[in-house]
């Protein structure tokens, strides 16, 4: 694969071409920035272009019409690309086992078309007690829900379909843009300054955090490294007991916050009645005990993992969910 010089302008016919599926998204977004400040021509698929350009989207972005259920219209999109982002994921965790194996398989479809390498950011949904507390790349994977069996049967497509593949597999996500994500749907309530924490577990136990511009620089440095045809790594990312994320919640917020516990068995009331709720519920079991990423493999393809300082990702984080005020974001 050819490799684009960092820092070089965007847009130019000669720069290698990537497809961003997901664009709009927290993990989608990041990587799109990433690899245009890389030198990549990035296209977005989008099903409705004009309403995506007018979102919260990087610059510079090429979009073009073309839902992630249509896998000849994302074969058409993925023309020219070396690589495909596969960033989509349903709102709110809705309908996952009705769209996340048709989105796939039309990246799949894309990427057997084009000989892109497909880039799948993975999480820790796949995996059950008996890989924890530190979890390799080729631990078992036995989770506890359907989303993780939903999750298993995504990356075992991958490995099946006969596609190159880079699979970065990180912890709970958070970052600029609120999302799908458990800091700005259950810890902080976005849209509001953060005078508050509700933890979902017990303050004494590590539980792993992924920053989503340490996610997208990973996935763009291990690009420019030599690679198998499918490749899978961890990030350990910010690794941090409940009591360290509170103290750096305030040192972020520039002040004290009141911890509470999450409302657990008021949330079961609710669950048969909100699928979101439903589904967060599903994922208890990950913060009752210590359940970390080993990324031994990746420090020993890049050196060391990109990671952000947590009071400054923590900051960059309740800034973009709408939860500092704008004296603070300003003083930053």
């Amino acid at each position: 694969m050819s490799r684009p010089t960092i820092g070089a302008p965007t847009g130019r016919r000669s720069d290698p071409l990537a497809l961003v599926i997901g664009a709009t998204g927290g993990i989608g977004g990041a990587l799109a920035e990433r690899l245009l400040a890389d030198g990549w021509r990035v296209r977005a698929a989008h099903r409705d272009p004009e309403r995506a350009r007018s979102a919260n989207t990087p610059a510079g972005l090429e979009w073009v019409k073309a839902d992630a259920l249509d896998a000849c219209a994302v074969t058409a999109a993925a023309d020219g690309a070396e690589i495909i982002v596969h960033a989509v994921n349903p709102p709110a965790y809705r309908n996952w086992a009705g769209l996340q194996m048709p989105m796939l398989d039309s990246s799949l479809a894309a990427a057997r078309a084009s000989g892109a390498r497909l880039l799948f950011p993975g999480t820790v949904y796949n995996y059950g007690p008996d890989a924890f507390p530190r979890i390799g790349e080729d631990a078992p994977q036995t989770p506890l829900t359907r989303k993780g069996a939903i999750r298993v049967r995504m990356e075992a497509a991958l490995c099946e379909a006969g596609v190159r593949f880079l699979i970065v597999r990180a912890g709970d996500f958070f970052g600029p843009r609120p999302g799908n994500n458990w800091l700005s749907q259950g810890v902080v309530r976005a849209g509001r300054p953060v005078t508050a924490v509700r933890y979902p577990g017990p303050l004494a136990i590590r539980h792993a955090w992924a920053f989503l511009p340490d996610v997208a620089e990973t996935f763009v440095r291990l690009l420019r490294t030599p690679l198998a045809d499918q490749a899978m790594f961890h990030m350990e990312g910010h690794a941090v007991t409940g009591h360290e994320l509170v103290a750096g919640l305030e040192a972020a917020a520039g002040r004290r916050l009141a911890v509470k516990r999450m409302p657990w068995l008021a949330l079961a009331a609710v669950a048969p009645f909100n699928e979101t709720l439903r589904e967060l519920q599903e994922v208890r079991y990950l913060w009752r005990e210590t359940v970390l990423l080993d990324n031994a493999r990746l420090r020993a393809s890049l050196g060391e993992e990109p990671r952000t300082l947590l009071v400054e990702a923590l900051r960059t984080a309740l800034a973009g969910q709408g939860s500092l005020p704008a004296s603070l974001i300003d003083a930053a």
